[in-house]
């Protein structure tokens, strides 16, 4: 293939049922290039603003959505996950997963409870484990997998510091799982690590007080990144284009971190 295209591959997006999110962003872009997603949600709270982000992607794109409601932190919600989705679409492949839920909020880890940290771990170093091991089944080769890390892993800031060391367990385990997954199903995996991004999945305060040193850090341009940023290097990484690149983490960041 010399192009970009996924026209009729299969994606499942974890986390991507808000309208501003980096999971909605990378949803639109695959859809926008062919793909058939898979919009997925935690609660009832959201369930209408990924209706929402799966009518815009039919209604402004060439690709098709459907919703699918799983708590994917569970391996019963990532089982369901990808069982509804392959119901849904009527096929028998996942061709594309993005593991990028995350629940939990970044907090000082000399305040940090038990149950917090039990929910940033699981929805962000357990969920990807449950996902791939209900995927890889109905995986062709020439799979893909990305993983959402984040620059937090290299920065040492003390606010996100628990989110940091989850998010650094994810890059640990792409690297990890790269050979079986390549050279046993012929799939890649690898984990994009995004800077700031302007969403509303912060409280608009701690995420100011977050961005600001890091916008200083950017080398691109003096700025936030967009979702849209992050979308179109998942985008490299799902294509044909990428198949001599697994087990990576790839900075999305404006140059924050040099890797």
């Amino acid at each position: 293939m010399d192009d970009l295209s996924l026209a009729g591959k299969v994606a499942i997006i974890t986390g991507s049922g808000r309208e501003t999110g980096i999971g909605a962003g990378i949803a639109h872009t695959l859809a926008s290039n062919g793909a058939w997603v898979v919009i997925n949600h935690i609660s009832d709270k959201t369930a209408h603003r990924a209706a929402n982000v799966a009518e815009s992607i039919v209604q402004n794109t060439t690709g098709k959505a459907v919703v699918v409601q799983a708590d994917v932190s569970t391996p019963e919600g990532a089982k369901k996950l990808v069982e509804e989705s392959l119901k849904q679409f009527e096929v028998d492949h996942v061709d594309i997963l993005v593991n990028n839920a995350a629940n939990g909020n970044p907090e000082p880890f000399l305040k940090a409870s038990s149950s917090s940290m039990e929910t940033l771990f699981k929805s962000i170093v357990f969920a990807p484990v449950y996902l791939i091991q209900s995927a890889i089944p109905h995986m062709p080769r020439g799979g893909r997998i990305i993983n959402t890390g984040s620059v937090a892993t290299r920065l040492g800031m003390g606010p996100t510091a628990i989110y940091g060391a989850a998010k650094a367990a994810v890059e640990s385990m792409t690297f990890s799982m790269a050979m079986d997954l390549g050279r046993g199903f012929g799939v890649t995996i690898n984990t994009i690590a995004p800077g700031p991004v302007e969403t509303d999945a912060l409280p608009k305060e701690f995420a100011q007080k977050i961005h600001e040193p890091l916008i200083a850090m950017t080398k691109a341009e003096e700025r936030v990144g967009t979702a849209e940023d992050i979308a179109d290097a998942v985008l490299l990484l799902c294509s044909e284009k990428s198949r001599w690149i697994t087990g990576q983490v790839i900075s999305v960041s404006g140059g924050i971190t040099g890797g």
